[in-house]
């Protein structure tokens, strides 16, 4: 019988590629769940396309519009039900924000597996989805390229037979450009990713190398490894997803062109590996060159901050990630300078308490200071 998937986030870029891998593999998987942000004709339409039987608007309250005859509900109750869905074997979190993080703990404490690319799940309440995990007994799957490449190289090896995590970043539509240049960075030259297509948030985040903190700390949580054993690497091309170094000196790399509809496809039917041919095949010609570098941490100091919270523990990453959603809107909306980005965080996490993250509340609670602390900030010159 056909596995039952409930997509948060489904008019978002991960959601629209997830449903087209679910289009292509009808005989395995169907559709009982959707929910978006506001987008209310688009999850109608895909709801009606896929049919779905609930559709969900987080955080918009809209009629449920023509064309679709299934339950329709609104507000984070309706998100959290989705979550829940009885019907549902996988969810796949794909919410933009800390706003994924109570749907995420939803879903584990129901015993679903979740395919996770909410990355901020992991990183502001870590603590509190390995619990739910534990506590639910479902299965934590990541969609993350980045993450989905370690998973694939580490197999059934963890523990001291892993010597180093390396995760790879593009280094964004800024590389190689000097601090004066950055200066004069534009939003809209921050949005042309030279190999991805994503959503303007984590676009920008790619940018400043922000995204790449995020990935570290959520890489600590998902694998059981130390900060001191996660590196991260320059490698332009974005061929080589991550490698894992192994304690005999081996390094396991996965490989394939810019497409998260693989990663998608593999968090879906993982362990098993299934053929699609939607998804492009490799070519070693093709991929030309592969180059790596060093991040230049002068450049882009974000990932030296989020990784310096990802150390501290606690409440540390929710303030990171919270302040830099607010640095992020302002500059996307022309009120904050590219390089005052880590301006605003680095003073959220100077000014904001840290304490141990021992529930959703306590999150919650840090995250509404350190975004209202950001907010403070953008007032202020930088």
């Amino acid at each position: 019988m056909a596995l039952g998937v409930a997509i948060l986030g489904s008019t978002g870029s991960i959601g629209r590629s997830a449903l087209a891998v679910l289009e292509r593999h009808r005989d395995r998987f169907r559709v009982v769940a959707l929910a978006a942000h506001r987008n209310a004709e688009l999850l109608a339409e895909q709801a009606a396309r896929h049919g779905a039987g609930l559709a969900v608007l987080a955080e918009a309250q809209v009629a449920r519009p023509g064309g679709y005859s299934g339950e329709w509900g609104c507000g984070r109750d309706a998100l959290l039900a989705a979550a829940r869905h009885p019907d549902a074997d996988i969810v796949l979190n794909a919410v933009v924000g800390a706003a994924g993080l109570e749907a995420t703990l939803a879903a584990l404490e129901a015993g679903k597996r979740l395919a996770l690319a909410n990355k901020e799940s992991l990183v502001a309440g870590g603590p509190l989805v390995l619990e739910a995990l534990r506590r639910g007994g479902g299965e934590l799957v990541p969609i993350d390229s980045e993450h989905s490449a370690i998973l694939q190289c580490l197999g059934s090896v963890r523990g001291a037979d892993v010597r180093r995590l390396i995760l790879t970043a593009s280094g964004g539509p800024f590389r190689g450009w000097t601090v004066a240049a950055l200066d004069r960075a534009t939003p809209a030259a921050a949005l042309r990713h030279p190999t991805w297509s994503m959503g303007p948030k984590i676009t920008v985040d790619s940018a400043t190398l922000a995204n790449k903190a995020l990935e570290v700390i959520e890489a600590h949580f998902l694998f059981a490894v130390a900060y001191d054993a996660i590196e991260v690497v320059v490698h332009p091309q974005s061929i080589i997803h991550s490698m894992v170094e192994f304690a005999d000196g081996s390094v396991m790399a996965q490989m394939g062109f810019p497409t998260m509809e693989l990663p998608i496809l593999y968090a879906l039917t993982y362990p098993e590996r299934v053929p699609d041919d939607g998804i492009p095949a490799w070519n070693p010609v093709a991929a030309r060159e592969l180059t790596f570098e060093a991040v230049d941490v002068v450049g882009f100091p974000m990932l030296g901050l989020g990784v310096q919270a990802g150390r501290a523990g606690g409440t540390a990453p929710a303030i990171f990630n919270a302040a830099n959603e607010i640095a992020v809107a302002g500059f996307l909306a022309g009120n904050l300078p590219f390089r005052a980005i880590p301006t605003v965080v680095e003073a959220a996490l100077a000014e904001q308490p840290v304490v141990p993250v021992d529930s959703l509340d306590t999150v919650m609670e840090a995250d509404r200071r350190a975004r209202a602390a950001a907010r403070g900030r953008l007032d202020r010159p930088c």
